[in-house]
């Protein structure tokens, strides 16, 4: 028999879940994140810099369309970060695994605050451009139910003395919410909106200058490098602070107060 035959294949779920458990994810992730940081504040003031100061202005909104530069990554994100919540969700009803349900409850919070700026830019860009802070327009409301989804999600993993059902609870409201995304992507074209459809898409080339797309595309990769270091931040805290109290409550429910070491 062939020696080789004998080996068994390498598995490549056990190998993914290594790369997931939360000791490979401290160490991992201590190491990028300064990286992840320093590289997506150096692009991020770039871009926005690029775009508030260097970049011309529209030949219909003039100098109002700047805000774009901050606004379009955020709304960006803000469905990017659902998405990775809800696959985060996804993993912790399959699989059990509990970092998924850290990070799930970390992205939560990131991805609200990111809706709100996103909602809040997109107002300060309508008042000039629509005459008003606000219309129940199809896309301004749908992200508008995106961020009560982020709200309710975070209040849902902290509604339970148990954390476990809180997860769960959690990750079932996410999953449910998807349904959103679609309807925030497709809303301009489905429905006769005030706002104006997308500028960059998948398929065909983008419509929007070069000299205004590039200062868009690097405060857009800055933003989104932001977001995952932020996430990764708050989730290596979140990490920490359960072995902490699972190391104290070890020592507190010692056999003749015997010390752990923490």
């Amino acid at each position: 028999m062939d020696a080789r035959s004998s080996v068994a294949p390498p598995r490549t779920g056990k190998t993914l879940h290594r790369f997931a458990n939360p000791g490979q994810f401290l160490r991992t992730s201590g190491k990028v994140l300064p990286w992840l940081f320093w590289v997506g504040a150096l692009l991020t003031v770039a871009g926005v810099i690029w775009g508030l100061f260097f970049a011309p202005d529209d030949w219909q909104q003039g100098d109002t369309v700047r805000i774009m530069y901050v606004h379009v990554p955020f709304a960006w994100l803000a469905s990017a970060g659902y998405f990775s919540l809800a696959a985060c969700c996804f993993v912790s009803l399959v699989w059990r695994h509990p970092l998924a349900d850290l990070a799930a409850a970390e992205i939560g919070p990131v991805g609200a605050g990111f809706t709100a700026i996103c909602l809040a830019t997109g107002s300060l860009w309508g008042k000039p451009t629509w005459g008003t802070w606000w219309v129940w327009d199809a896309r301004l409301t749908s992200v508008l139910v995106l961020f009560l989804l982020y709200l309710g999600h975070i209040a849902l993993v902290r509604a339970f003395d148990d954390p476990t059902r809180g997860y769960r609870a959690g990750a079932i409201l996410a999953l449910v919410g998807v349904i959103n995304l679609p309807i925030i992507k497709f809303s301009v074209d489905w429905w006769n909106t005030l706002h104006q459809p997308a500028s960059i898409g998948l398929m065909g080339a983008p419509t929007i200058a070069s000299s205004m797309l590039w200062p868009l595309l690097f405060s857009a990769f800055g933003f989104t490098l932001l977001f995952i270091a932020i996430t990764i931040a708050r989730t290596r805290a979140a990490v920490m602070e359960r072995r902490i109290r699972s190391l104290l409550m070890a020592r507190a429910s010692s056999p003749g107060g015997e010390e752990i070491p923490l």
